[in-house]
Protein backbone atom coordinates (compact mmCIF):
# COMPACT_ATOMS: atom_id res chain seq x y z
CA UNK A 1 0.00 0.00 0.00
CA UNK A 2 1.36 3.43 -1.43
CA UNK A 3 2.05 5.57 2.12
CA UNK A 4 0.64 8.64 2.70
CA UNK A 5 2.46 11.58 1.77
CA UNK A 6 2.63 15.40 2.99
CA UNK A 7 0.31 16.34 0.21
CA UNK A 8 -2.27 13.70 1.06
CA UNK A 9 -2.33 14.79 4.67
CA UNK A 10 -5.86 16.95 6.20
CA UNK A 11 -4.27 20.58 6.91
CA UNK A 12 -5.64 22.20 10.00
CA UNK A 13 -5.17 25.75 10.91
CA UNK A 14 -5.59 26.51 14.63
CA UNK A 15 -5.36 29.91 15.46
CA UNK A 16 -5.94 30.81 19.54
CA UNK A 17 -6.82 34.43 21.46
CA UNK A 18 -3.19 35.87 21.92
CA UNK A 19 -3.67 35.22 25.32
CA UNK A 20 -1.92 32.44 27.50
CA UNK A 21 -5.07 30.83 28.38
CA UNK A 22 -6.52 30.38 25.21
CA UNK A 23 -2.81 29.24 23.40
CA UNK A 24 -2.31 26.62 26.01
CA UNK A 25 -5.57 24.66 25.20
CA UNK A 26 -5.37 25.43 21.22
CA UNK A 27 -1.70 23.97 21.17
CA UNK A 28 -3.05 21.04 22.92
CA UNK A 29 -5.43 20.63 20.47
CA UNK A 30 -3.28 20.92 17.63
CA UNK A 31 -0.68 18.26 19.13
CA UNK A 32 -4.00 15.67 19.47
CA UNK A 33 -4.67 16.42 15.42
CA UNK A 34 -1.41 15.86 14.69
CA UNK A 35 -0.65 12.79 16.15
CA UNK A 36 -3.77 11.66 14.08
CA UNK A 37 -1.91 12.51 10.64
CA UNK A 38 -2.98 16.45 10.56
CA UNK A 39 -0.82 18.84 8.72
CA UNK A 40 -1.26 21.59 11.58
CA UNK A 41 -0.37 25.32 11.12
CA UNK A 42 -0.35 27.00 14.55
CA UNK A 43 -1.58 30.88 13.97
CA UNK A 44 0.24 33.16 16.76
CA UNK A 45 -0.25 37.27 16.86
CA UNK A 46 2.94 38.61 15.88
CA UNK A 47 3.15 40.30 19.34
CA UNK A 48 3.03 36.27 21.13
CA UNK A 49 4.99 34.91 18.63
CA UNK A 50 8.29 37.45 19.52
CA UNK A 51 7.13 36.45 23.50
CA UNK A 52 7.07 32.03 22.66
CA UNK A 53 10.71 32.55 20.80
CA UNK A 54 12.12 34.89 23.97
CA UNK A 55 10.62 32.35 26.49
CA UNK A 56 11.74 29.55 24.93
CA UNK A 57 14.73 30.27 22.35
CA UNK A 58 15.15 31.25 19.05
CA UNK A 59 15.06 27.51 17.65
CA UNK A 60 12.28 26.41 19.69
CA UNK A 61 10.31 26.08 16.81
CA UNK A 62 12.50 23.94 14.33
CA UNK A 63 12.02 20.58 13.83
CA UNK A 64 8.49 19.95 12.94
CA UNK A 65 8.38 19.95 8.99
CA UNK A 66 4.42 19.53 9.70
CA UNK A 67 3.60 21.33 12.48
CA UNK A 68 4.42 24.89 11.50
CA UNK A 69 3.92 28.30 13.19
CA UNK A 70 2.36 31.50 11.28
CA UNK A 71 1.82 35.22 12.42
CA UNK A 72 -0.69 37.49 11.59
CA UNK A 73 -0.32 41.33 13.42
CA UNK A 74 -2.99 41.96 16.40
CA UNK A 75 -3.49 45.32 14.99
CA UNK A 76 -2.23 47.16 17.87
CA UNK A 77 0.75 49.30 18.32
CA UNK A 78 4.11 47.22 18.48
CA UNK A 79 5.40 46.26 21.70
CA UNK A 80 7.81 44.02 23.23
CA UNK A 81 6.56 43.53 26.84
CA UNK A 82 6.45 40.48 28.26
CA UNK A 83 2.70 41.05 29.49
CA UNK A 84 -0.52 40.33 28.14
CA UNK A 85 -2.11 43.22 26.16
CA UNK A 86 -5.22 44.89 27.40
CA UNK A 87 -7.91 42.36 26.65
CA UNK A 88 -10.30 44.72 25.35
CA UNK A 89 -7.65 46.34 22.93
CA UNK A 90 -6.85 42.91 21.75
CA UNK A 91 -11.11 41.90 21.25
CA UNK A 92 -11.50 44.85 19.47
CA UNK A 93 -8.41 45.04 17.09
CA UNK A 94 -8.63 41.71 16.03
CA UNK A 95 -12.39 41.24 15.14
CA UNK A 96 -11.92 44.11 12.84
CA UNK A 97 -8.42 44.12 11.60
CA UNK A 98 -7.92 40.13 11.68
CA UNK A 99 -9.64 38.71 8.53
CA UNK A 100 -7.95 40.08 6.09
CA UNK A 101 -4.40 38.95 7.02
CA UNK A 102 -5.94 35.64 7.95
CA UNK A 103 -7.18 35.09 4.39
CA UNK A 104 -4.09 36.25 3.23
CA UNK A 105 -1.95 33.33 5.20
CA UNK A 106 -4.87 30.70 3.96
CA UNK A 107 -4.26 31.55 0.34
CA UNK A 108 -0.34 31.51 1.27
CA UNK A 109 -0.92 28.41 2.58
CA UNK A 110 -2.87 27.02 -0.46
CA UNK A 111 -0.37 27.99 -3.01
CA UNK A 112 1.86 25.41 -3.88
CA UNK A 113 4.23 28.02 -5.25
CA UNK A 114 4.66 29.32 -1.32
CA UNK A 115 4.01 26.63 0.97
CA UNK A 116 5.12 22.56 1.08
CA UNK A 117 2.31 22.05 2.76
CA UNK A 118 -1.26 20.14 1.99
CA UNK A 119 -4.08 22.98 0.89
CA UNK A 120 -6.09 23.61 4.16
CA UNK A 121 -8.89 21.40 5.17
CA UNK A 122 -10.58 22.80 7.98
CA UNK A 123 -9.95 25.79 10.94
CA UNK A 124 -10.21 25.30 14.34
CA UNK A 125 -10.33 28.27 16.14
CA UNK A 126 -10.74 29.99 19.55
CA UNK A 127 -14.52 31.16 20.06
CA UNK A 128 -14.03 34.09 20.78
CA UNK A 129 -12.01 34.50 17.27
CA UNK A 130 -15.12 34.30 15.16
CA UNK A 131 -14.13 36.61 12.55
CA UNK A 132 -12.35 33.24 11.00
CA UNK A 133 -15.85 31.83 10.30
CA UNK A 134 -15.68 34.62 7.25
CA UNK A 135 -12.21 32.68 6.13
CA UNK A 136 -14.11 29.44 6.32
CA UNK A 137 -17.13 30.36 4.27
CA UNK A 138 -14.67 31.98 2.19
CA UNK A 139 -12.37 28.98 1.16
CA UNK A 140 -15.45 26.43 1.59
CA UNK A 141 -13.94 24.39 4.40
CA UNK A 142 -15.22 23.61 7.87
CA UNK A 143 -14.55 25.36 10.85
CA UNK A 144 -15.09 24.05 14.44
CA UNK A 145 -15.20 26.94 17.08
CA UNK A 146 -13.49 26.04 20.32
CA UNK A 147 -14.58 27.57 23.22
CA UNK A 148 -11.68 27.34 25.93
CA UNK A 149 -14.31 28.06 28.87
CA UNK A 150 -16.17 25.92 30.89
CA UNK A 151 -19.47 24.82 29.93
CA UNK A 152 -21.23 26.44 32.15
CA UNK A 153 -18.98 29.88 31.46
CA UNK A 154 -19.91 29.59 27.78
CA UNK A 155 -23.52 28.98 28.67
CA UNK A 156 -23.27 32.34 30.98
CA UNK A 157 -22.00 34.19 27.75
CA UNK A 158 -24.95 32.91 25.69
CA UNK A 159 -27.63 34.36 27.82
CA UNK A 160 -26.12 37.30 28.11
CA UNK A 161 -28.73 38.64 25.52
CA UNK A 162 -31.08 37.37 27.57
CA UNK A 163 -30.15 39.30 30.97
CA UNK A 164 -30.00 42.18 28.54
CA UNK A 165 -33.65 42.03 27.13
CA UNK A 166 -35.23 41.08 31.38
CA UNK A 167 -33.34 44.74 31.83
CA UNK A 168 -30.87 42.85 34.35
CA UNK A 169 -27.48 44.19 32.66
CA UNK A 170 -26.09 46.45 32.07
CA UNK A 171 -25.94 48.00 35.32
CA UNK A 172 -28.70 50.78 36.60
CA UNK A 173 -24.98 52.63 38.59
CA UNK A 174 -22.51 52.01 40.43
CA UNK A 175 -24.54 51.51 43.61
CA UNK A 176 -25.28 48.09 42.37
CA UNK A 177 -22.32 46.74 42.47
CA UNK A 178 -22.60 46.90 46.54
CA UNK A 179 -26.41 47.01 47.39
CA UNK A 180 -27.28 43.48 47.14
CA UNK A 181 -28.49 43.77 43.55
CA UNK A 182 -25.42 41.50 42.39
CA UNK A 183 -27.50 38.43 44.59
CA UNK A 184 -30.70 38.53 42.27
CA UNK A 185 -31.07 34.72 41.55
CA UNK A 186 -31.23 33.97 38.34
CA UNK A 187 -33.37 30.20 38.13
CA UNK A 188 -34.41 30.99 34.47
CA UNK A 189 -31.74 29.30 32.02
CA UNK A 190 -32.19 25.90 30.95
CA UNK A 191 -29.39 23.74 32.38
CA UNK A 192 -27.81 26.38 34.88
CA UNK A 193 -28.14 25.68 38.20
CA UNK A 194 -31.35 26.95 39.70
CA UNK A 195 -29.18 28.83 42.94
CA UNK A 196 -26.90 30.79 40.24
CA UNK A 197 -27.02 34.51 41.32
CA UNK A 198 -26.25 37.28 38.56
CA UNK A 199 -22.66 37.87 40.78
CA UNK A 200 -21.86 34.42 39.23
CA UNK A 201 -22.31 35.13 35.67
CA UNK A 202 -19.42 35.75 34.04
CA UNK A 203 -18.05 39.44 34.71
CA UNK A 204 -18.36 41.48 32.04
CA UNK A 205 -21.60 42.59 31.93
CA UNK A 206 -20.56 44.17 35.37
CA UNK A 207 -20.76 48.14 33.63
CA UNK A 208 -23.22 50.40 33.72
CA UNK A 209 -22.53 51.42 29.65
CA UNK A 210 -24.50 49.57 27.45
CA UNK A 211 -22.31 50.30 24.72
CA UNK A 212 -19.41 48.90 27.06
CA UNK A 213 -16.82 47.06 24.45
CA UNK A 214 -16.01 43.18 26.30
CA UNK A 215 -19.96 42.96 27.14
CA UNK A 216 -21.21 43.96 23.55
CA UNK A 217 -18.34 41.75 22.15
CA UNK A 218 -18.87 38.71 24.18
CA UNK A 219 -22.47 38.93 23.10
CA UNK A 220 -21.42 38.88 19.37
CA UNK A 221 -18.89 36.51 19.72
CA UNK A 222 -21.27 33.73 21.82
CA UNK A 223 -24.42 34.30 19.24
CA UNK A 224 -21.72 33.79 16.18
CA UNK A 225 -20.80 29.91 17.56
CA UNK A 226 -24.15 29.33 15.66
CA UNK A 227 -22.55 29.65 12.26
CA UNK A 228 -19.72 27.11 13.54
CA UNK A 229 -19.54 23.31 11.92
CA UNK A 230 -19.03 22.31 15.71
CA UNK A 231 -18.02 23.51 18.83
CA UNK A 232 -15.39 22.32 20.95
CA UNK A 233 -15.64 22.52 24.77
CA UNK A 234 -12.71 21.30 26.83
CA UNK A 235 -14.57 19.49 29.45
CA UNK A 236 -16.58 15.92 30.43
CA UNK A 237 -19.65 14.96 30.38
CA UNK A 238 -20.36 13.51 33.55
CA UNK A 239 -18.76 17.40 35.26
CA UNK A 240 -21.18 19.53 33.44
CA UNK A 241 -23.46 16.95 32.41
CA UNK A 242 -26.93 19.71 32.96
CA UNK A 243 -25.16 22.87 31.36
CA UNK A 244 -24.19 20.66 28.24
CA UNK A 245 -27.78 19.15 27.86
CA UNK A 246 -28.84 23.01 27.82
CA UNK A 247 -26.31 24.08 25.31
CA UNK A 248 -26.66 21.46 22.71
CA UNK A 249 -30.17 22.43 22.72
CA UNK A 250 -29.74 25.60 20.76
CA UNK A 251 -26.48 25.11 18.80
CA UNK A 252 -24.29 23.09 16.17
CA UNK A 253 -23.34 19.61 17.22
CA UNK A 254 -20.88 20.27 20.92
CA UNK A 255 -18.14 17.72 21.54
CA UNK A 256 -16.69 17.68 25.07
CA UNK A 257 -12.53 16.01 24.77
CA UNK A 258 -11.68 17.29 27.91
CA UNK A 259 -9.30 17.04 29.93
CA UNK A 260 -6.96 18.02 27.09
CA UNK A 261 -3.76 17.44 29.27
CA UNK A 262 -5.03 13.34 30.22
CA UNK A 263 -5.76 12.88 25.86
CA UNK A 264 -2.30 14.37 25.03
CA UNK A 265 -0.68 12.18 27.51
CA UNK A 266 -1.73 9.34 25.59
CA UNK A 267 0.15 10.36 22.09
CA UNK A 268 3.44 8.61 21.45
CA UNK A 269 5.79 11.33 19.99
CA UNK A 270 7.25 12.23 23.38
CA UNK A 271 8.88 15.53 21.68
CA UNK A 272 5.87 16.51 20.12
CA UNK A 273 4.06 15.83 23.63
CA UNK A 274 6.52 17.84 26.16
CA UNK A 275 6.45 20.74 23.58
CA UNK A 276 4.98 23.73 25.37
CA UNK A 277 3.73 27.12 24.55
CA UNK A 278 4.44 28.75 27.63
CA UNK A 279 5.07 32.83 27.36
CA UNK A 280 6.79 33.18 30.75
CA UNK A 281 10.15 31.27 31.33
CA UNK A 282 9.28 28.20 33.63
CA UNK A 283 11.29 27.80 36.80
CA UNK A 284 11.56 23.97 37.03
CA UNK A 285 13.41 24.53 40.72
CA UNK A 286 9.54 24.64 41.77
CA UNK A 287 9.13 21.04 41.26
CA UNK A 288 12.72 20.16 42.94
CA UNK A 289 11.33 22.51 45.68
CA UNK A 290 7.95 20.19 46.02
CA UNK A 291 10.01 16.98 46.39
CA UNK A 292 11.82 17.79 49.58
CA UNK A 293 7.66 18.39 51.02
CA UNK A 294 5.74 15.94 52.63
CA UNK A 295 2.58 14.52 50.87
CA UNK A 296 -0.86 16.85 50.51
CA UNK A 297 1.27 19.85 53.11
CA UNK A 298 1.80 22.32 50.58
CA UNK A 299 -0.47 25.44 49.65
CA UNK A 300 0.00 26.18 45.88
CA UNK A 301 -0.88 30.01 44.82
CA UNK A 302 -1.30 30.61 41.88
CA UNK A 303 -4.16 33.51 39.68
CA UNK A 304 -2.76 32.59 36.29
CA UNK A 305 -1.35 34.42 33.25
CA UNK A 306 -3.59 38.00 33.12
CA UNK A 307 -5.46 38.62 36.72
CA UNK A 308 -4.39 42.03 37.95
CA UNK A 309 -4.83 42.76 41.37
CA UNK A 310 -4.28 45.51 43.90
CA UNK A 311 -1.35 45.86 46.38
CA UNK A 312 -3.41 45.66 49.52
CA UNK A 313 -4.85 42.25 47.83
CA UNK A 314 -1.75 41.05 47.17
CA UNK A 315 -0.81 42.38 50.57
CA UNK A 316 -3.61 40.77 52.89
CA UNK A 317 -2.90 37.06 50.58
CA UNK A 318 0.45 37.08 51.76
CA UNK A 319 -0.15 37.76 55.64
CA UNK A 320 -2.95 35.68 55.32
CA UNK A 321 -0.75 32.79 53.91
CA UNK A 322 2.03 33.28 56.51
CA UNK A 323 -0.31 33.25 59.41
CA UNK A 324 -1.36 29.96 58.37
CA UNK A 325 1.60 28.37 58.89
CA UNK A 326 1.29 26.16 55.64
CA UNK A 327 4.24 25.79 53.36
CA UNK A 328 3.72 27.42 50.31
CA UNK A 329 4.72 27.88 46.46
CA UNK A 330 3.05 31.39 44.93
CA UNK A 331 3.73 32.32 41.74
CA UNK A 332 3.99 35.90 41.14
CA UNK A 333 4.28 37.57 38.11
CA UNK A 334 6.15 40.50 37.35
CA UNK A 335 2.71 42.24 36.05
CA UNK A 336 0.26 40.81 38.79
CA UNK A 337 0.29 44.32 40.31
CA UNK A 338 -0.40 47.45 38.27
CA UNK A 339 2.66 49.72 37.73
CA UNK A 340 6.04 48.57 39.27
CA UNK A 341 6.74 44.92 39.84
CA UNK A 342 5.08 43.18 42.27
CA UNK A 343 6.69 43.56 45.46
CA UNK A 344 5.84 41.74 48.86
CA UNK A 345 6.31 43.29 52.38
CA UNK A 346 9.70 42.77 53.65
CA UNK A 347 8.66 41.28 56.66
CA UNK A 348 6.76 38.64 54.88
CA UNK A 349 9.61 37.49 53.17
CA UNK A 350 11.54 37.03 56.07
CA UNK A 351 9.25 35.04 57.95
CA UNK A 352 7.96 32.91 55.14
CA UNK A 353 11.84 32.14 54.16
CA UNK A 354 11.75 29.07 55.77
CA UNK A 355 8.08 27.29 54.45
CA UNK A 356 7.66 29.59 51.54
CA UNK A 357 8.88 29.27 47.73
CA UNK A 358 8.12 32.53 45.68
CA UNK A 359 8.64 31.78 41.52
CA UNK A 360 7.59 34.03 38.49
CA UNK A 361 6.29 31.23 36.62
CA UNK A 362 6.08 27.23 36.68
CA UNK A 363 4.90 24.08 34.72
CA UNK A 364 1.72 24.40 36.60
CA UNK A 365 0.20 20.98 35.03
CA UNK A 366 3.06 18.94 37.25
CA UNK A 367 2.72 21.04 40.24
CA UNK A 368 -0.79 20.43 40.59
CA UNK A 369 -0.57 16.69 39.70
CA UNK A 370 2.71 16.77 42.49
CA UNK A 371 1.93 14.56 45.99
CA UNK A 372 2.99 17.72 47.94
CA UNK A 373 0.48 19.82 46.87
CA UNK A 374 -2.66 19.61 49.05
CA UNK A 375 -4.28 22.66 48.35
CA UNK A 376 -4.52 25.54 45.19
CA UNK A 377 -5.45 29.23 45.82
CA UNK A 378 -6.88 30.39 42.16
CA UNK A 379 -8.53 32.50 40.16
CA UNK A 380 -10.45 30.17 39.20
CA UNK A 381 -9.57 30.24 35.65
CA UNK A 382 -10.76 27.31 33.64
CA UNK A 383 -7.75 25.60 32.55
CA UNK A 384 -6.32 26.14 36.32
CA UNK A 385 -9.52 24.51 37.49
CA UNK A 386 -9.64 21.53 35.37
CA UNK A 387 -5.84 20.79 36.07
CA UNK A 388 -6.88 21.05 39.58
CA UNK A 389 -9.39 18.27 39.16
CA UNK A 390 -7.07 16.44 37.09
CA UNK A 391 -5.05 16.60 40.24
CA UNK A 392 -7.76 15.93 42.44
CA UNK A 393 -6.78 19.08 44.49
CA UNK A 394 -9.35 21.10 46.12
CA UNK A 395 -9.15 24.82 45.74
CA UNK A 396 -9.41 27.87 47.50
CA UNK A 397 -11.23 30.54 44.53
CA UNK A 398 -10.93 34.30 44.49
CA UNK A 399 -12.58 34.76 41.25
CA UNK A 400 -11.62 38.28 39.12
CA UNK A 401 -13.22 38.41 35.60
CA UNK A 402 -14.39 37.10 32.63
CA UNK A 403 -15.88 33.52 33.77
CA UNK A 404 -14.29 33.10 36.74
CA UNK A 405 -17.26 33.66 38.58
CA UNK A 406 -19.18 31.28 37.10
CA UNK A 407 -16.43 28.47 37.87
CA UNK A 408 -15.77 29.17 41.33
CA UNK A 409 -19.77 29.33 41.65
CA UNK A 410 -19.85 25.69 40.39
CA UNK A 411 -16.83 24.93 41.90
CA UNK A 412 -17.98 25.30 45.57
CA UNK A 413 -21.54 24.54 45.19
CA UNK A 414 -21.86 22.35 42.27
CA UNK A 415 -18.91 20.23 42.55
CA UNK A 416 -17.71 20.39 46.20
CA UNK A 417 -14.48 21.07 45.84
CA UNK A 418 -13.96 24.75 46.73
CA UNK A 419 -14.48 27.50 48.94
CA UNK A 420 -14.51 31.50 47.99
CA UNK A 421 -12.50 33.83 49.06
CA UNK A 422 -14.29 37.52 48.99
CA UNK A 423 -12.37 40.24 46.49
CA UNK A 424 -12.05 42.00 49.65
CA UNK A 425 -9.69 39.79 50.75
CA UNK A 426 -8.97 40.23 54.37
CA UNK A 427 -5.97 38.44 55.63
CA UNK A 428 -8.00 36.76 58.64
CA UNK A 429 -10.13 34.72 55.90
CA UNK A 430 -7.52 33.80 54.06
CA UNK A 431 -5.82 32.51 56.97
CA UNK A 432 -8.50 30.41 58.23
CA UNK A 433 -9.69 29.40 55.07
CA UNK A 434 -6.15 27.75 54.36
CA UNK A 435 -6.50 26.34 57.83
CA UNK A 436 -9.35 24.22 56.95
CA UNK A 437 -8.30 23.64 53.12
CA UNK A 438 -5.65 21.53 54.53
CA UNK A 439 -6.49 20.21 57.83
CA UNK A 440 -10.18 20.89 58.77
CA UNK A 441 -13.30 18.55 58.31
CA UNK A 442 -14.55 20.79 54.95
CA UNK A 443 -11.68 20.27 53.61
CA UNK A 444 -11.14 16.65 54.18
CA UNK A 445 -14.70 16.83 52.34
CA UNK A 446 -13.57 18.55 49.41
CA UNK A 447 -10.22 16.65 49.09
CA UNK A 448 -12.47 13.13 48.61
CA UNK A 449 -14.88 14.71 46.38
CA UNK A 450 -11.85 16.03 44.06
CA UNK A 451 -10.44 12.79 44.01
CA UNK A 452 -13.76 11.36 43.11
CA UNK A 453 -13.86 14.06 40.00
CA UNK A 454 -9.63 13.20 39.20
CA UNK A 455 -11.34 9.55 38.84
CA UNK A 456 -14.14 10.51 36.32
CA UNK A 457 -11.94 12.62 34.03
CA UNK A 458 -9.60 10.06 34.20
CA UNK A 459 -12.50 7.41 32.76
CA UNK A 460 -13.62 10.13 30.41
CA UNK A 461 -10.16 9.92 27.93
CA UNK A 462 -9.85 6.01 28.00
CA UNK A 463 -10.88 4.22 24.64
CA UNK A 464 -15.25 3.85 25.27
CA UNK A 465 -14.93 6.79 27.53
CA UNK A 466 -17.18 10.17 26.57
CA UNK A 467 -14.10 12.36 25.82
CA UNK A 468 -12.15 9.61 23.99
CA UNK A 469 -15.15 9.09 21.55
CA UNK A 470 -15.80 12.48 21.28
CA UNK A 471 -13.07 13.25 19.54
CA UNK A 472 -13.24 10.35 17.63
CA UNK A 473 -16.90 11.31 16.43
CA UNK A 474 -15.31 15.05 15.95
CA UNK A 475 -12.99 14.05 13.38
CA UNK A 476 -15.24 11.31 11.37
CA UNK A 477 -18.13 13.94 11.45
CA UNK A 478 -16.46 17.08 10.86
CA UNK A 479 -13.07 17.29 10.66
CA UNK A 480 -12.27 14.64 8.12
CA UNK A 481 -15.64 14.47 6.60
CA UNK A 482 -16.03 14.47 2.87
CA UNK A 483 -19.30 16.27 2.86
Amino acid sequence: MASITASDKPHAVCIPYPSQGHVNPLLQMAKLLHNRGFFITFVNTEHNHKRLLRSKGPNYLDGFPDFRFETIPDGLPPSDADVTQPTASVCESTSKNSLAPFCNLISKLNDPSSSAGPPVTCIVSDGVMSFTLDAAEKFGVPEVLFWTTSACGFLGYRHYRDLLQRGLIPLKDESCLTNGYLDTIVDSIPGMMKTIRLRDFPAFFKTTDPNDIMLNFLIAEAERANKASAIILNTFDALEKDVLDGLTATLPPVYTIGPLQHLVHQISDDKLKIFGSSLWKEQPECLQWLDSKEPNSVVYVNFGSVIVMTPQQLTELAWGLANSNKPFLWIIRPDLVPGDSASLPPEFVTETRDRGLLASWCPQEQVLKHPAVGGFVTHSGWNSTSEGICGGVPLICMPFRAEQPTNCRYSCSEWSIGMEVDGDVKREDVENLVRELMDGEKGKKMKKKAMEWKKLAEEAIIPGGSSYNNFNKLLSDVLLSKK
